[in-house]
């Protein structure tokens, strides 16, 4: 684990305004932003086919070597299983481009077997709730 920011002065967005929402994800403690406002993550990157039950997020690390995007990812999976019906399958990527190992992170977020042992670390696990709800206490 990384010691200090990855990104200590990150280019921070305004937020958009829609509907009320009870919580903002963060990926970072250590940053008060959300992704939203970090640009990570953005309503357009975002795809609800209710028809098919599908949804695809892709998300744009703030750096190339951003070590935090498969954390993310993975709190974007468990946010939306909390969210969705289960029969509704999540494909989640990083934007195409936006990331230097690319190809191993769209990997790993999308690959049952890795997650569920992912979810089994306790100390990610403990990441991963610290992600998504610290905002909510």
């Amino acid at each position: 684990m990384t010691l200090g920011l990855i990104n200590a002065n990150p280019v921070v967005h305004a937020k958009k305004e829609r509907v009320a929402r009870t919580e903002d994800l963060h990926a970072d403690d250590a940053h008060p932003y959300s992704l939203e406002q970090l640009s990570v993550l953005s309503e357009e990157s975002i795809t609800v086919d209710d028809k098919l039950g599908r949804i695809l997020i892709t998300f744009t690390p703030t750096i190339q070597h951003c070590s935090m995007a498969t954390v993310i990812g993975l709190c974007l999976r468990v946010k939306l299983k909390h969210c969705f019906p289960p029969h509704y399958k999540v494909d989640i990527k990083v934007s195409p481009g936006s990331h230097a190992s690319e190809e191993s992170v769209n990997k790993q977020l999308n690959d049952k077997e890795r997650i569920a042992a992912a979810l089994e670390n306790p100390n990610l696990r403990q990441l991963v709730d610290e992600c998504l709800y610290s905002n909510e206490l």
